[in-house]
């Protein structure tokens, strides 16, 4: 196994990235795609305030559990099967003596965010979430200056978005969500407590709406 990324050299914008990453590289598989459910989990571990470093170290001794078990013919095919390994690892690290937390440093430039912001608006039909990122927009650049609160505000204007589609859908459209959520948790609910399957059924259903209703992602995490 190749030695572990420092710590110091994980960037907080590089979450989604560096996880899916590590876990291609522990399975051995640069080309497996992860899924809907895997993305999901991702967030919820990012909300959750789980150190990415947790995150990485979690599924390499998820992967070395499996291999010690030498199951021949079946492969880990999601994410969900390092879920509690990783919540091991992070309440082994919030045991130990605080870290003082590095100012994050951005993997994009000023004009970057402002192009995936402008982007957003075109995509967005709801009048007082256009207002507020044109508001950001006119004042980019010392926005910019404090990612840490703009990236809260980004995510308070997103939840109210999907808020207010999902009051917009029918009832059948959402039991369809939680049909396909069940279909692909099945396997592992088991395996989480039901707080953590709180969460995940959480970010689940809002990825699937926005999907569905081709609504853009304002968290700074995704812009790529």
């Amino acid at each position: 196994m190749e030695p572990d990324k420092p710590a110091e050299q994980l960037n907080y914008f590089n979450y989604f990235t560096e996880v899916e990453e590590h876990f291609q590289k522990a399975r051995g598989t640069s080309l497996f795609l992860l899924s809907p459910l895997d993305w999901a989990l991702i967030e919820t571990w990012k909300n959750a305030g789980i150190p990415l470093e947790a995150v990485l170290r979690g599924i390499d001794l998820a992967f070395e559990k499996w291999r010690s078990k030498k199951v021949r013919g079946r492969q880990v095919n999601s994410l969900t099967y390092c879920a509690q390994a990783v919540t091991e690892e992070a309440e082994r690290m919030a045991g130990n003596a605080p870290v003082t937390k590095a100012a994050a440093q951005a993997p994009f430039t000023v004009d970057e965010v402002r192009a995936f912001l402008v982007e957003a608006r075109e995509r967005i039909t709801i009048d007082s979430i256009r207002a507020e990122l044109a508001a950001i927009l006119d004042d980019l650049p010392a926005q910019y200056a404090n990612l840490e609160t703009l990236e809260q505000r980004l995510t308070a204007m997103e939840d109210k978005m999907i808020a207010t589609a999902r009051a917009q859908q029918s009832e059948a459209d959402l039991a369809e969500a939680r049909r396909q959520l069940d279909s692909q948790l099945r396997l592992y609910r088991g395996k989480m407590s039901t707080p953590q399957l709180v969460m995940l059924e959480k970010q689940f259903l809002d990825r699937w709406l926005l999907e569905r209703l081709n609504l853009p992602r304002l968290s700074l995490f995704y812009l790529h």
